[in-house]
């Protein structure tokens, strides 16, 4: 298993927790828990292979990925209630798949030989839009809007650390590693001690 194959099988198990988390919340049947699962767990990366024009969406040419996040949706299915907070188990886990998925979405860039935006645009879709599916479909306000949270930036600037690395001329290695200490570490930042961006705030009209 190379090391791009890994950080996605882990982003997929991880982000399928949440999805799970979501649809326990949601009080949906199994069913229910499967799909919003695999939703999550594919979205970002799915979006990353279609836009890059690989020649298989990931999960298509690895079909254990699905069977990944099926066995994440059952295993909350019949754990879910033991949670004395499920919506901060999800955040967390939400913010072990970024710092996973994102790496996964730069090195898959990176070794098709992109250019620096796309491959930072690449690690942000693929770490972003799985989580953002499954909020829109939970009726939510998805965490890479809500005010204040750092989330996106977290997978912007990991990304970018990444290509910085690179730059650098450190190796994929380090820049993969860095990229995933930076992403998480700025959610969890966010999410432990309320790192936040300032907010817009409307003024006064003049006279």
């Amino acid at each position: 298993m190379s090391l791009i194959q890994g950080l996605d099988y882990t982003a997929v198990f991880i982000f399928a927790l949440t999805g799970a988390l979501a649809a326990s919340r949601a009080q949906l049947d199994i069913v229910g828990f499967l799909f919003l699962a695999c939703l999550t767990a594919v979205g970002g990366g799915t979006l990353r292979d279609v836009i890059l024009n690989r020649d298989a969406v990931f999960w298509v040419s690895d079909p254990g990925m699905i069977l990944s996040a099926c066995i994440a949706a059952i295993l909350v299915f019949f754990t879910a209630h033991l949670f004395e907070s499920r919506l901060r188990v999800l955040e967390w886990c939400d913010a072990a798949a970024l710092a996973v998925a994102v790496p996964a979405g730069v090195g898959v860039a990176m070794g098709m030989g992109q250019s620096a935006p796309i491959v930072i645009i690449m690690g942000i879709a693929t770490g972003t839009f799985g989580g953002l599916m499954r909020d829109v479909v939970c009726n939510e306000v998805p965490l890479v809007l809500k005010k204040g949270e750092l989330y996106a930036t977290a997978a912007f600037t990991g990304a970018l650390g990444a290509v910085i690395i690179v730059a650098l001329g450190l190796g994929t290695l380090a820049a993969l590693l860095t990229c995933a200490l930076t992403t998480f570490a700025l959610r969890a930042g966010s999410l432990h001690f309320g790192w936040c961006l300032p907010v817009y705030k409307s003024r006064p009209k003049r006279n």
